[in-house]
């Protein structure tokens, strides 16, 4: 009964994992072959041109998506989490901080970090833009309207992001398992027309492809990261439904699906090569382009959405690592934990998503920008995954080189000729990639920097403490909870509050937060409670980055540790730091000012942490910078 009830756990995992993890990757097909022969590629329409496209869409499908995502990278989980910020985490604790590795890893996984959300900006915007460009196929004098339609339809999805997608998530599945069907059907009757595709298995039309073209063949390359776009969701999703529904779910139907309608699509170009201006929604005749643009547009709409649940994921991730400052994180399902909506995100996303529809017009412009995003954040995978596998998994040099390294030069060759288009578009998800560098690590410097001025000038706690209680102040009902850094000696909070009210509860607490670089922290290694006399007591709470933060509930666990809580008789004393920038000393005057700013606009520690805002007390301290 056991083995039944686990065989349609993991069967609803796959039809999940479907509809989420492979949206991206799955819409690849609307727009990948017409990117390629664009005519400001300069690639002539031949059957060799095409067999040798097709041949490196097969193996970069074969290679890069099956080879190095779902049988390598799958394997380097971070307790079971994946993404570009687990696998950061993972290499970081697989050397020391001392080590002349640890700087040059964070900066190649915040680097990576920040190209996926370049990737997530372009993915709604092409994917719709794709699906929407199929109406000019059936109408061309509706090309005016694509551009406007497509904002529509992009501005009602971010609207609804509020509400969750828990309601239509359920959906998602199905929906995508009958568009790659779809995908099948229509490549299996443009296969039987034109078998002569097949050839396209042999990997010698690939090579003679590039070695024949030289340069314009340099360059097409670019244009078939298309058809893998979307592999690092398979990665990033793996907390969600585990590596077993993913494999499987890529295998069953994923893979063969999109392999045999990039066939279908070369088939039909053989036979039809007047069909090249969109050869996706040719692939049926006239007929089946308006149902065809329905059903792409709903599969575009539910790529998007898993992208931007991706982007919400990894804020939420980031904010935990000391990446970026505390935001407002909203919960929109009772049940799912993972299911959550991140206001300033949000919006933010959907105005640069807009300015990417309106400013390049069309899936062909913006697929010059689509594929720098995804071999930047390709290539910073391999490197995290080379010191994984060497300095956790402690492998042979050679193999690990061996392992990483024939993926890292195929990283290089693609990222080389996406970069060719620089000035076509790449430079849009670099330069939001340079701002979100430049934003986390003045953020993570800045913190530092903070810290290193706390700790220089703190007062330590136990000396405090003893040489308080030798003249012992006015002692008050209740207990005083109050929030210490890591890094600091006795909390200002503490020090005012003897200041003004020279008087001490009769039960002192000092909760200290530590954020592990591991994903999860189990329930009984969440908190240590330490008796420092004189009925005061350090509390350590440990949370990994994907863990909700949640003092309260730590409070009702302390009760299991000896330290029962009364909420009504705990008053919270939080210091709320205002950081100023003094000239001459620490980050550049810009960054300072920078840092400043998203200090002040931080969210309130009181509410990140979920404590109840009618028992905190806050109590202003300056710190310079």
């Amino acid at each position: 009964m056991s083995t039944d009830h686990n065989k349609s756990g993991i069967a609803a995992l796959t039809l999940a994992a479907i509809g989420i993890v492979y949206g991206d990757i799955g819409t690849s097909p609307l727009y990948t072959l017409r990117a390629v022969f664009h005519s400001e590629h300069g690639l002539p329409l031949t059957q060799a041109n095409l067999l040798g496209i097709i041949s490196l869409i097969f193996w970069a499908l074969l290679l890069i998506v099956t080879l190095k995502y779902v049988t390598l990278v799958l394997r380097a989980d971070n307790r079971g989490e994946g993404g570009i910020m687990a696998l950061m985490a993972l290499a970081l604790n697989s050397v020391t901080p001392q080590s002349k590795w640890h700087l040059p890893l964070l900066f190649v996984g915040v680097f990576g970090a920040t190209m996926f959300y370049g990737d997530s900006v372009i993915t709604p915007a092409i994917s719709v833009l794709g699906a929407i460009e199929g109406l000019e196929v059936a109408a061309p004098a509706l090309h005016a309207y694509v551009v406007p339609i497509a904002a529509v339809v992009l501005i009602a999805l971010y609207m609804l992001q509020s509400r969750g997608t828990a309601g239509i998530g359920r959906y998602f599945g199905p929906i995508m398992v009958v568009w790659f069907l779809a995908l099948a059907v229509m490549g299996i009757i443009n296969v039987m027309a034109a078998p002569q595709i097949m050839a396209a298995v042999n990997p010698y039309y690939a090579y003679h492809f590039v070695v024949d073209n030289g340069f314009i063949g340099f360059v097409a390359l670019g244009a078939v990261v298309l058809a893998i776009t979307g592999a690092e969701a398979l990665y990033a999703d793996m907390g969600h439904f585990g590596k077993k529904p993913i494999r499987g779910a890529w295998f069953l139907i994923v893979a063969p699906s999109l392999i045999i309608n990039y066939f279908g699509q070369g088939a039909l170009l053989i036979s039809d090569p007047s069909a090249v201006d969109n050869p996706f929604f040719h692939q049926l005749g006239s007929w089946a382009t308006y149902p065809l643009v329905i059903l792409s547009t709903m599969a575009a709409v539910i790529a998007s959405q898993a992208t931007i649940s991706g982007t919400f994921s990894m804020t939420k991730q980031a904010i935990a690592l000391g990446l970026l400052p505390r935001m407002r994180i909203l919960h929109t399902s009772a049940s799912e934990m993972g299911q959550i909506y991140i206001p300033m995100v949000n919006w933010l996303q959907l105005s640069v998503v807009l300015l990417a529809v309106i400013s390049f017009g069309s899936s062909d412009d913006l697929a010059a920008a689509y594929g720098i995003a995804v071999t930047a954040t390709m290539s910073a995978t391999t490197i995290l995954t080379f010191f994984v596998t060497r300095y956790r998994w402690h492998l042979p040099l050679l193999l690990c080189f061996g392992a990483t390294g024939f993926f890292f030069v195929m990283d290089v060759l693609l990222f080389s000729s996406t970069a060719l288009k620089l000035f076509h578009g790449g430079w849009f998800p670099l330069l939001l990639g340079v701002i979100l560098f430049t934003v986390m690590l003045t953020w993570r410097t800045g913190r530092e920097l903070v810290f290193a001025n706390l700790q220089k000038h703190a007062i330590p706690l136990e000396a405090f403490l003893e040489s308080l209680f030798v003249a012992p102040p006015a002692r008050v009902y209740g207990t005083a909870l109050f929030l210490r850094g890591e890094s600091d000696g006795v909390p200002h909070a503490l020090l005012h509050n003897l200041s003004h009210n020279k008087v001490l509860h009769e039960r002192v607490v000092f909760l200290t937060v530590h954020m592990l670089e591991q994903p999860y922290v189990a329930y009984e290694d969440r908190l240590t409670v330490t008796p420092l006399g004189h009925e005061c007591y350090q509390v350590n709470v440990n949370y990994g980055f994907k863990d909700e933060p949640d003092i309260p509930a730590v409070l009702q666990q302390c009760g299991e540790h000896g330290l029962p809580f009364e909420m009504m008789e705990t008053s919270f004393f939080i210091a709320r730091q205002t950081v100023i920038s003094t000239p001459g000393q620490g980050m550049s005057a810009w960054r300072e000012h920078l840092f400043v700013t998203m200090s002040r606009n931080a969210r309130a520690a009181a509410d990140y942490y979920q404590i109840p805002p009618n028992r905190v007390i806050e109590l202003g301290t300056q710190v310079e910078i």
